[in-house]
């Protein structure tokens, strides 16, 4: 279990409704990439899920959903588009252990992992383990090497979104703070491992950092 991270509530209202204007305003010249309530709204989100269906999916996995990823299902159960790679987040019943919908994925990035780092794997399932240490996984941010990934977390890992552009949404559970926060990663079959993050709060403010930077881009070029 890694340290607390504790910080100061956050405002996911105010943040989703920024993040909501600036991608309406800038995708404004695609008016059919959403349904026309959206642009009338002004709001990329849905009805916030009831504690009632958070406390559901709970009791239908066995787990206690990450703090920061409860309070953003309270305020939108799923989410449409957050980069050109991930087109939804899953509504809180829509949420599945990733092993279940996406084992042979898992399987075929295993295998390539094995390939690029020397290991024997065989077809009976068995996962490649390089013992990555605390000191070279517990880092984040820009000095991190997404490929010191502890792939035996995978078999494990909760999906939160669709697959969108060979890339995904999980949660960790094995990596847990005290203040309740799992892991959050951006799997991408175009990565050596995955962009690692210490709660969802703090990957889903990278991924609006990140979805300003390539627009911006785009504009510039």
């Amino acid at each position: 279990m890694e340290q607390s991270i504790s910080t100061p509530k956050f405002d996911w209202r105010m943040f989703l409704e920024q993040w909501s204007e600036t991608a309406l305003n800038t995708l404004n010249d695609s008016p059919s990439l959403f349904p026309v309530e959206v642009y009338e709204s002004r709001w990329l989100g849905y009805p916030g899920a009831t504690e009632e269906q958070i406390r559901n999916v709970e009791h239908r996995l066995e787990i206690t959903l990450p703090s920061s990823y409860r309070e953003f299902l309270k305020i939108t159960n799923g989410w449409r588009k957050t980069t050109p790679f991930i087109n939804r987040i899953w509504s809180v019943e829509q949420i599945e252990w990733f092993s279940v919908r996406h084992q042979r994925w898992i399987d075929s990035f295993l295998i390539e992992y094995s390939r690029r780092h020397h290991i024997r794997y065989s077809d009976n399932g068995f996962s490649p383990h390089v013992e990555i240490p605390d000191h070279e996984y517990f880092v984040y941010g820009d000095r991190q090497d997404c490929s010191k990934l502890r792939v035996e977390y995978l078999t494990t890992m909760l999906e939160i979104s669709e697959k969108g552009e060979s890339s995904i949404y999980l949660l960790n559970p094995q990596v847990v703070t005290e203040d309740g926060e799992w892991e959050a990663w951006f799997f991408g079959d175009w990565l050596p491992g995955a962009d690692r993050y210490r709660s969802f709060q703090l990957m889903m403010q990278a991924e609006y950092k990140n979805f300003i930077e390539m627009h911006a881009n785009e504009i510039s070029n």
